[in-house]
């Protein structure tokens, strides 16, 4: 006779409740009540449980932390935990259940002296591997250590971008998504773009060289939208073979990371070096003579293991989809660790990266189409002279010291350098000729000089304290930003004929075009920005089920822009300064009715990106401001495998640039756009065999206050509805373990070419294919894997570019397949 699991009846319930919650979010209301789900008979002894997440490192530094989520009491003599390492513990345990599983394999035990007391002990040598258990109830299961090579789990249950503490996704009041590495694996995702279409909401929106997003409706240039462990990174495309994960905060930001656009930031978090020797070699071949190779090797140097290294490698050498164009990088990142004292941890790494390519600009759009020609179609010159260079070298510092069980300050800083070389020939056209519906100006670009320099760095103190019954997560910080840029060249535009030809978009004809010498340099731009802010935060838990958040930052911020035709000296004394001040607060309340549901709201001000352009008295306008209101849901099924994340927000943006009505060369700061949509996320573990990732957005944006007609207009690239949904099944009979397969679809609706919306880019459906093999050879694991995208050769057009004159189309069908060796 079948047997039903303990645990089924409880995760049906569960699952009632959390679809009554979402079914209304699609216009469906399903009244649901304790007695409609006999909820009022699964009453457990849960109460005890707590969420840990504490990583193998030293028994002292270990103990810290679980005193820091339990608030129990450890007591031990004074040298006998020094060179001992703890065992990881990463789940829902009782205490009882956590400290044993952290003095796993130590050779010490724990005694009970009180309610929430303890004290160590050496245990006998028959049990210096086996402590002695005390009766206890198992709660949930445990997942592997999230910087573990081998973790295969999609949902990582905690994160720290939302609030720069190490908290629980399901205590946050913000919806944040993480995108561990095991996906990027399982999609074969070799730039990070590839790896957030598995979040609602998130857009590539750019041209190709950078790498910006679109976040709830809110596009950015790529530079002030993806931060590297914490840190604003320039815009450039992103190495993934050092990346940990991708962490995904909805909304604005600013409360602790200063002045950004108000739809969202992603956050790269890149590996550590490990305590265990690991080394990885990687071989992916794929269409378009795609050569890929990646090495990623991690250990202790010393034996004490107080000092760590990591290396990454990679190289890529492949053609592109689109004719005429090629691709070359080569990335290295070296990085050090160094624990002089269990309470000490020093960081250092480096990121070295040389990319050169063909540049590319997009197709011309005719009519209110993008023009019906093959998406491999080149519109350049097809020449040498349109290879770019993009050089970026990165030094990365940070250190932390816990002063005790409660307080932690932590220090980051980062010195970032970008230098592009773009001499090159480009295709930047002017729309396709109306009278004759088939030609376009080229114009031609030449950018030897373009060098920008930031500096980055945060300090944050970290501390726990009961208050009248109450348990407080505080945090203090303050951080500073700098960049300087420069750039000199020539834009043929006005230009000699020369470098302006005209090409017919039906039969494009290749050939050298000249260069322009530096006589010729028509654009000098500068550009500085600082500014530094400070923030706090209070984590507030009252009754084990409400968390409350309060904070705010104050931010002082100066920006300065010259630009001339004549030379850069002229450029740099044209140079005008606008400075803003503003505070950003931030509330958000967490309600846990019980632990595997979490109901949550905020509301956000923030200070955003700073206006480029200038008002008619010359000065440049003031930064753009913007508001948010978001309630939500979130669930943990599934013994907390399983992450679903349900968000309905509206956010407004005003102090965005528009045309002076005066005079069009310059610029007022009237315009307003809104965006509000539903969001939704689930990610982690159905079965022991199956796993899977999957959102979907409902985005209304549109601009609310404009002078240029186009009040009441959709904001560009925003479709109404999006989706995906990725799922990966790995055998689990013996016979066949190791073979795993997978699929997924990619749903995006038609979206306006430009905020005018004169021209739309149609809908599409992408759908991706996955099979490999992983085989167990002694201590390594060899895994081979082919990916198919685009599988039905859908033709794709991703984004628009360029003021809506060109878009941007996607691949079609390619294969991608890897070799890779583990050990």
């Amino acid at each position: 006779m079948p047997q039903v699991q303990p645990n089924a009846p409880g995760t049906l319930r569960q699952l009632a409740i959390a679809m009554a919650l979402t079914l209304p979010a699609f216009g469906s209301p399903l009244p649901v009540s304790a007695a409609d789900t006999g909820e009022q008979n699964t009453a457990k002894p849960q109460s005890a449980a707590l969420n840990f997440n504490i990583p193998a490192q030293p028994l002292v530094d270990a103990l810290n932390a679980f005193i820091a989520v339990s608030d129990w009491q450890v007591g031990f003599p004074a040298g006998m935990a020094k060179d001992i390492r703890s065992s990881a513990v990463h789940g829902r345990y009782t205490p009882q259940q956590a400290l044993q599983q952290l003095l796993t394999g130590s050779g010490l035990r724990y005694r009970l002296t009180g309610a929430n007391t303890a004290t160590l002990e050496n245990a006998p040598q028959s049990q210096a591997d086996t402590p002695v258990l005390t009766t206890m109830t198992v709660v949930g299961e445990a997942v592997k250590d999230v910087n573990d090579p081998y973790n295969e789990d999609y949902y990582i249950s905690n994160t720290s971008t939302a609030t720069k503490t190490d908290t629980p996704i399901m205590e946050t009041p913000m919806s944040v998504q993480v995108i561990p590495k095991q996906i990027l694996k399982d999609q074969q995702a070799i730039r990070i773009k590839d790896a957030l279409k598995n979040v609602s909401g998130v857009f590539w929106a750019t041209d190709p060289m950078y790498e910006g997003f679109q976040l709830r409706g809110f596009q950015t240039d790529g530079t002030t939208t993806v931060y590297r462990n914490g840190l604003r990174i320039r815009r450039a495309q992103h190495e993934v073979v050092n990346l940990e994960q991708l962490e995904v905060l909805k909304g604005p930001a600013a409360a602790i990371y200063g002045r950004i656009e108000p739809g969202g930031l992603i956050n790269v978090v890149t590996k550590k070096p490990l305590d265990k020797p690991y080394y990885a070699l990687e071989q992916q071949f794929g269409s378009y003579d795609l050569y890929r190779t990646t090495i990623d090797a991690t250990g202790p140097i010393n034996d004490d293991r107080s000092l760590l290294y990591r290396f990454d490698l990679a190289y890529q050498n492949n053609d592109l989809f689109i004719d005429k164009m090629d691709q070359e990088r080569v990335f290295v990142a070296p990085s050090l660790s160094w624990k002089p004292s269990d309470r000490t941890e020093v960081n250092l790494n480096l990121e070295y990266q040389y990319d050169t390519r063909t540049s590319y600009t997009g197709l011309p759009v005719l009519g209110n189409r993008p023009v019906n020609v093959p998406v491999t179609r080149f519109y350049g010159f097809g020449t040498d002279n349109e290879t770019s260079v993009f050089e970026k070298v990165l030094v990365g510092f940070d250190w932390s010291h816990q002063f005790n069980d409660d307080w932690k300050i932590q220090h980051r800083f980062h010195y970032y350098n970008l230098d592009y070389q773009i001499n090159n020939s480009s295709f930047f056209p002017r729309p396709v000729n109306p009278l004759n519906q088939r030609t376009a100006v080229r114009n031609v670009s030449t950018r030897p000089i373009d060098d920008t320099d930031t500096v980055a760095t945060s300090i944050d103190l970290t501390g726990k304290f009961e208050l009248f019954g109450t348990r407080h997560r505080v945090l203090a910080g303050f951080d500073y930003f700098w960049e300087t840029a420069e750039s000199q060249g020539f834009f043929g535009a006005p230009a000699p004929a020369v470098y302006r030809p005209v090409v017919d978009i039906f039969n494009p004809v290749y050939g050298q075009v000249p260069l322009a010498s530096a006589k010729d340099f028509n654009q000098f731009t500068t550009f500085n920005q600082s500014w530094y802010g400070t923030y706090f935060q209070d984590q507030i838990t009252l009754f084990d089920k409400l968390h409350i958040m309060g904070g705010g930052r104050y931010d002082w911020a100066a920006r300065s822009n010259g630009s001339a035709s004549t030379a850069i000296e002229t450029a740099r004394n044209n140079e005008t300064e606008v400075k803003d001040e503003a505070f950003s607060p931030r509330v958000g309340m967490v309600y846990q009715p019980w632990p595997w549901l979490s109901l949550y709201g905020n509301y956000v001000e923030s200070l955003g990106g700073a206006n480029t352009a200038l008002a008619s008295n010359g000065q440049p306008l003031s930064a753009e401001t913007a508001q948010q209101h978001e309630v939500g849901f979130k669930t943990e099924l599934f013994d907390k495998k399983l992450l679903t994340t349900v968000a309905f927000y509206e956010l407004t943006k005003q102090n965005i640039a528009t045309p002076d009505p005066i005079n069009s060369r310059f610029s007022v700061s009237t315009g307003e756009a809104r965006s509000r949509g539903i969001e939704v996320d689930v990610s982690g573990q159905v079965t022991d065999g199956l796993s899977l990732i999957a959102s979907y957005a409902y985005t209304d944006a549109e601009i609310t206050k404009d002078n240029q007609g186009n009040q009441g207009h959709k904001l560009w690239n925003v479709p109404r509805n999006s989706g995906s949904f990725w799922a990966k099944y790995s055998v689990q009979d013996p016979v066949l373990r190791g073979l795993n397969f997978g699929a997924g679809a990619y749903v995006v609706g038609e979206r306006e070419g430009n905020n005018a919306n004169d021209w739309q880019m149609p809908g599409y459906v992408r759908v991706d294919a996955l099979i490999g093999y992983s085989l167990e050879l002694g201590k390594s694991k060899v895994t081979a894997q082919l990916n198919v995208n685009n599988l039905l050769d859908k033709t794709i057009y991703e984004t628009s570019a360029f003021n809506g004159y060109l878009t941007q189309p996607g691949a079609p069908r390619n294969f991608m397949g890897s070799i890779r060796l583990e050990f």
